[in-house]
């Protein structure tokens, strides 16, 4: 088609330096979702590259398998989880810092104490997503890949942010879990225990799960609590309350995660109290 061949003229820079032009459109396509900013039909994206539908939908296909792009259930193409936590990567506010640095320092601290794997994670509007990950100098190394969207219902990292967001949030993502898992419990009775959960880990401040997503893996995640917000009359750790504990966004968490042996719940108190020191002194807990 010759609009394809327009589109690939201009995608060659150098006529002394070949590429790849299959991955060239692909990304080029990744640019209008991009620069979009917002989901767009097919018929759209296709006009903007000047492409036949049908191929601009099989280069959307690929990106979606690789989670850079997802289809809507009204048919239109947005970003994926993927370009979400490379967003994260690059966020830099707080006084000047970046915090995602900060967050990587304290990971890796954690680590050395600890000799466990650790992963920073970001709350999304679709869940909490894994932005960055530390292994362990070990044989034995549990780690979440980044990208990654967190269960809100069996992962630490998940139940966690689950307990400071709004039930109007959490709700329909949890339910949403429940109904692709096949469970055939009543949803009433699982929200009571959801609820129940919940209330468990503001009390404590921090959430664990043993085994709930990988058996013999154990992790515990704790919230981030940024300084503008540490003068605040609510403490996440203290917190009861759903709607009081709600007046703190909370963006991001740690989580570490080792098998039973590395993480052994048994010294779940004394593992927090480490990681706790660990933050404190870098000003995020």
């Amino acid at each position: 088609m010759p609009a394809d061949k327009n589109f690939l003229d201009k995608s060659v820079t150098s006529k002394n330096q070949s590429g790849i032009q299959s991955l060239e459109i692909g990304l080029s396509i990744l640019d209008v979702l991009i620069d979009r900013n917002e989901p767009m039909m097919l018929k759209d994206i296709a006009e903007t590259m000047q492409m036949h539908p049908a191929k601009s939908h099989r280069y959307l296909v690929s990106l979606i398998r690789k989670n850079y792009a997802r289809k809507l259930d009204d048919g239109r193409y947005g970003l994926g989880d993927r370009i979400n936590a490379l967003a994260a990567l690059g966020h830099t506010e707080l006084s000047q810092n970046n915090l995602l640095a900060r967050l990587t320092q304290v990971a890796n601290e954690i680590k050395d104490t600890l000799n466990c794997g650790v992963q920073i994670a970001k709350w999304f509007s679709e869940g909490p997503i894994i932005i960055q990950s530390v292994e362990p100098d070990s044989p034995i190394s549990i780690i979440t890949r980044i990208g990654s969207r967190m269960p809100l219902t069996t992962s630490a990292t998940g139940q966690l942010f689950a307990s400071y967001q709004p039930d109007a949030v959490i709700q329909p993502l949890v339910a949403a879990e429940w109904q692709s898992s096949n469970a055939a419990a009543d949803m009433t009775e699982k929200l009571q225990s959801l609820a129940q959960l919940q209330a468990k880990i503001r009390t404590q401040g921090y959430a664990t799960v043993t085994g709930d997503m990988l058996m013999g893996i154990n992790a515990i995640t704790i919230p981030v609590i940024l300084p503008h917000l540490a003068n605040s009359a609510v403490n996440l750790s203290t917190s009861n309350d759903k709607t009081a504990s709600e007046a703190l966004p909370l963006e991001y968490a740690i989580t570490i995660i080792g098998t039973t042996e590395q993480l052994p719940m048994s010294e779940q108190q004394n593992v927090v109290e480490q990681i706790l020191s660990i933050a404190q002194r870098y000003q995020i807990a």
